[in-house]
């Protein structure tokens, strides 16, 4: 028997129902017992876990065929109070959330829940940018989710008006989600979060799953900072808190938007025959106990594909799956290989997001793959890189799923290394000489048609006007090989390599690289084992300084590399990005007292001499907001509720949000 078992996922209508049945002086030991009891051994006995948490409190979780707790009656206690006690509701809180189970009755192909994509709004971001068409911030006392500023807009799309359940789901949510606003990470316990679950729950019944998907990254993100895990990001939880506020209140005001609805299920549909070739691997590693692989293909018109192998595991089955077989027809080809080579498949079934289907009418043939240079993949690295990326942020910050999908479409590119700079490796873009005007190493001019310039002629070289780019590792799991490949490739300034990435939209001008080859006739760039077929996974093939050029061939940078200027951080910004994150971090609390001590109002005359004026407004009608008590007939301070707050947070978060991402769509643009 094993005795460091991992806690299996419990439903998110489970975990509530727990916390919902305990007495008001339960609830106010739970955050104390979750800590407590998850720390306790846990015995797994053959399909069950068994967790003592006293002499007469033994609790027995037995998850379901999925892996997960999805019903009341697979967590049990063996106390005098069960079901309708502490440790049960405690172990069940500590488990990590699942997504929710499909609906009956659906092919065995389909997948998780992914809500469909929300075109934006007509206020364009490039114009919230300039901060000058953005209205005035609404008056207090109007609908959740009303349109604040302008920038809680609704979009005038054809389709039905939210029927009154999807209204009042939609209301119960804003109102859990403000009151967690309200209360920040501090007071956003178990029961608060049981709170956003139960709506979640709710709002899954009334057909709204993509206000169900937000609540649930919300309560993640909640769960992660209150743990201070290490892969936990503030601005993270700040995106999903803005995305569920913004869904839900649209929806509460009855916006007839279908896209805020979303799509319970990625269904799979036929797709004839399809010739795919592979391109690298992903390691995947979840907050909810999940790991696996994920291989990127793409056919010879250019679309993306994707194979998938996650299932409960972790990081030690990320691991695993590198090499594991790929579940498509009887192909018998590991996921090692088909990121190398290829796949003739017939009868191919695809769902919306490219993702491959396995059903028993699919067939598959290995065939051979192909370069990096030729075919699809050397149309990808043709493009121009400021083109690719502005392509993928040309999506609204109106909706998280939205934008990451749409982002998450890789780009190449040639680079060469300029060095390592804090947590991530700086690099330029390589174009060909012939095209662009060049940089000598010493940082001197060189003429475009490579004449009067001995050493140059015909050379790859660093585009003058091009951004200083970033590379930040996509996974820092000390498991996966991210963060050890980048600092090899960074100990090489003046290497070239090959870039497969995406694209990181909160950063100015940065990617993160997922796989790297050599750059074709060049000396100083990567020398590869023949059988990686020139390309190297950076989750998973570890690089070798054997894989590097001699430090003497590399052409060293010009000093002009370093001009490390990142508009987003250079942008007073940052004074609204502080409050917006505060109010999550500290609550409503933090915020008034920010406000009695006059620092919002300094902020603000800051950002009103900078230009950003309607940003100054709406930080300072924020910070009232958050200081305002009204009185009762008698005089007597009152609690004016969390809605007005809830709306003047998400007014300064979206707006901040939006010109956030204009200027990180500036960045990757030419200097002229």
């Amino acid at each position: 028997m094993n005795t460091s078992a991992t806690l299996p996922p419990a439903a998110p209508h489970v975990v509530a129902a727990a916390v919902d049945g305990l007495t008001s002086r339960l609830r106010k030991k739970l955050d104390a017992a979750v800590d407590q009891y998850a720390a306790l051994d846990r015995v797994a006995d053959g399909t069950d876990l068994v967790i003592t948490c006293g002499e007469d409190a033994v609790v027995t979780l037995s998850p379901g065929p999925s892996g997960a707790i999805e019903e009341e009656g697979q967590a049990r206690c063996s106390c005098l109070l069960a079901p309708r006690c502490l440790h049960r509701a405690a172990l069940l809180t500590a488990c990590p959330l699942a997504d929710p189970a499909p609906p009956s009755g659906d092919l065995p192909e389909t997948e998780a829940t992914t809500p469909v994509r929300t075109p934006p709004p007509p206020a364009d971001p490039q114009t919230a940018a300039t901060d000058e068409r953005t209205p005035e911030p609404a008056q207090a006392g109007a609908a959740p989710g009303a349109a604040q500023g302008g920038v809680v807009a609704e979009v005038a799309q054809s389709g039905a008006v939210p029927g009154a359940a999807q209204v009042a789901a939609a209301g119960g949510l804003w109102r859990a989600a403000a009151a967690v606003l309200s209360a920040g990470v501090p007071g956003a316990g178990a029961v608060p979060q049981a709170e956003l679950l139960r709506a979640a729950h709710t709002a899954r019944l009334a057909g709204l799953p993509k206000a169900e998907a937000a609540t649930l990254r919300v309560v993640r993100g909640l769960r992660a900072a209150r743990a201070r895990y290490d892969g936990h990001r503030l601005a993270d939880l700040v995106s999903a808190l803005r995305e569920l506020l913004l869904t839900v209140g649209r929806l509460a005001a009855s916006d007839p938007d279908p896209a805020l609805v979303g799509t319970v299920r990625r269904g799979y549909s036929p797709n004839g025959g399809l010739k795919v070739y592979g391109v690298f691997r992903e390691p995947v590693i979840s907050s909810t106990g999940y790991g696996g692989v994920v291989t990127h293909l793409v056919t010879e018109d250019g679309r993306w594909f994707s194979v998938a192998d996650v299932k409960p595991g972790g990081p030690a089955r990320a691991r695993g799956a590198a090499t594991a077989t790929v579940a498509i027809g009887a192909a018998m080809m590991s996921h090692a290989h088909l990121a190398r080579g290829g796949l003739l498949i017939a009868g191919a079934t695809v769902s919306p997001d490219g993702r491959l289907g396995a059903g028993k009418g699919v067939r598959a043939t290995p065939v051979a793959g192909r370069a990096w240079t030729d075919g699809p993949l050397g149309t990808l690295f043709a493009r121009p890189l400021s083109e690719a990326a502005g392509e993928r942020l040309s999506a609204g910050v109106w909706s998280e799923e939205e934008s990451a999908e749409q982002v998450r479409e890789p780009v190449g590119c040639d680079l060469v290394i300029v060095g390592a700079a804090g947590d991530h490796v700086l690099a330029r873009e390589l174009l060909p000489s012939a095209s662009v005007t060049l940089r000598t190493p010493a940082g001197d001019r060189a003429p475009q048609d490579g004449g009067g310039s001995e050493g140059v002629q015909g050379d790859p070289a660093v585009r003058e006007e091009g951004p200083l780019i970033r590379l930040v590792p996509a996974n820092r799991h000390p498991d996966l090989a991210h963060v050890e490949n980048l600092r090899r490739l960074a100990s090489r300034p003046g290497l070239r390599v090959r870039v497969v990435a995406r694209v990181e939209p909160d950063r100015a001008a940065t990617l993160v690289p997922l796989a790297v080859g050599p750059v074709a006739g060049e000396e100083a760039t990567l020398r590869l084992p023949p059988e990686w077929r020139d390309r190297a996974d950076l989750g998973y093939d570890r690089l070798q300084g054997s894989h590097l050029p001699p430090a003497d061939a590399c052409p060293p940078p010009g000093a002009h590399a370093y001009d490390d200027v990142d508009p987003l951080e250079a942008a007073p910004l940052w004074r609204v990005r502080r409050l917006v994150e505060l109010a999550v971090s500290g609550g409503r609390r933090a915020v008034a007292e920010s406000a009695r001590g006059g620092d919002a109002r300094r902020q603000a005359g800051s950002l009103r001499g900078a230009g950003f004026r309607t940003a100054a407004d709406l930080t300072v009608a924020l910070a009232d907001e958050a200081d305002r008590r009204e009185r009762d007939v008698f005089g007597r301070l009152t609690d004016s509720g969390p809605d007005g707050y809830a709306r003047a947070w998400l007014a300064a978060a979206t707006h901040l949000a939006a010109t956030e991402r204009a200027l990180v769509r500036t960045s990757w643009q030419a200097a002229p």
